[in-house]
């Protein structure tokens, strides 16, 4: 092989378009989050998972599965209870399936932080999900319909940055 493809350089400019940002992570939704981290690994080979779970603020139980494969993290997600359907929404109501959630970005600081929420509100983005865990992270989620999933924007604290440099390279 003569060459490698020049990659153009990193030119994130949060608030001049929504894909311009820092992806990282490509999200999916599952049924059944052991046999998805089991099809993950055997066909895709993600060796090792950084796993959480718990309660979800408005009722359910959420299970999260991370891993990263170059510099990309894939997030396996099982949701179910109340809180479940912004989860479930892709999935059929019954059997097992694995479906395309969201693609994740990284928002570095508070300038680009703000830039990226005048960015939402001036192009009528739809916010469907905002969180703020006050240390660790904040998250939004919009609607992106014309693409068939949600893109998510984070902007990791101090405890987050840790949590991110603890999940296992595959």
């Amino acid at each position: 092989m003569k060459g490698f493809v020049n990659r153009p350089p990193e030119r994130f400019s949060p608030g001049k378009g929504v894909l311009r940002n820092d992806h990282f992570q490509m999200a999916y939704v599952t049924s059944d989050i052991a046999r998805a981290c089991a099809i993950f690994t055997d066909r895709y080979g993600l060796r090792e998972y950084q796993r959480m779970e718990g309660e979800m603020p408005g009722g359910g139980y959420i299970r999260i599965a991370l891993a990263w494969a170059g510099g990309t993290m894939f997030e396996l997600i099982q949701a179910e209870g109340a809180a479940a359907a912004f989860y479930t929404d892709r999935l059929p109501p019954a059997g097992f399936a694995i479906r395309h959630h969201h693609l994740g970005y990284f928002i570095r600081n508070e300038p680009e932080w703000e830039a990226l929420g005048k960015e939402i509100e001036t192009g009528g983005w739809k916010v469907v999900f905002n969180s703020n865990m006050e240390g660790f992270m904040r998250a939004c989620y919009i609607e992106a319909p014309e693409l068939g999933h949600y893109l998510e924007y984070i902007l990791p604290e101090p405890a987050g940055i840790d949590f991110f440099n603890s999940v296992p390279i595959s």
